[in-house]
């Protein structure tokens, strides 16, 4: 098995913009890096071979060189193509063959246990889906990646995105399953309710300290 982690350089005012607009850039990068640290872990905990698609350099990112040594081992590529759809599609061709489960950074309560059950879903079927709570997908898995060739033409980072994928890989004539769903962190509400799931993580850890700032 290989991960496919697909990531942003954990830069501020690129990452996490949704929240950075409440809490600011520079702490929201800050969490960015630690959920991206979080994810390393759990995809080194796995077992599985790791590849990261990245968009941005991580010379210029917080935690940078800690992330750096994290991927010691790792495949890293840039991400290539117009609009997040696209480069998902390149970053699969990227990897090349095999069973590979695809994340990305803002599930940081993820799991090696969780990302072994995307990737026995396989089971019968050509690709597995496993849906945000927002309606969007946090892990993609597959063993062709021409299977995931129709993602380039699905509206990604909305309500229906997940919906919308199933559809497309379904009418390309992929067999579907799904694996359990994570909520994304996009809100502080995400952000308060995977910080008390994981409450171990990095990302916990940076948001209880935001939290206690906050307070006093």
């Amino acid at each position: 098995m290989k991960v496919l982690l697909v990531a942003k350089a954990p830069v501020a005012g690129q990452v996490k913009t949704r929240l950075g607009a409440l809490v600011g850039h520079d702490v929201a990068a800050d969490l960015a890096a630690a959920a991206l640290l979080d994810t390393i872990d759990a995809c080194r905990e796995s077992g599985a071979d790791g590849h990261l698609s990245l968009a941005g350099e991580l010379s210029d990112a917080v935690r940078g060189a800690e992330i750096r040594a994290a991927l010691d081992g790792w495949t890293i590529t840039p991400q290539v193509g117009d609009g997040f759809a696209e480069r998902l599609v390149r970053s699969h061709a990227d990897v090349g063959p095999g069973l590979v489960v695809q994340i990305g950074m803002d599930t940081p309560q993820v799991t090696a246990t969780a990302l072994h059950e995307v990737a026995d879903a396989m089971a019968g079927h050509d690709a597995v889906l496993a849906p945000a709570t927002d309606g969007g997908w946090w892990a993609l898995a597959r063993r062709d990646a021409e299977v995931v060739r129709p993602l380039a033409q699905v509206p990604m980072s909305t309500g229906t995105t997940c919906a919308d994928t199933r559809r497309a890989l379904e009418r390309a004539g992929a067999r579907v399953a799904h694996a359990p769903a994570l909520t994304d962190v996009d809100t502080l509400d995400d952000a308060d309710l995977v910080a008390g799931l994981a409450p171990t993580t990095r990302f916990a850890e940076a948001w209880r300290a935001l939290r206690a700032g906050v307070a006093s």
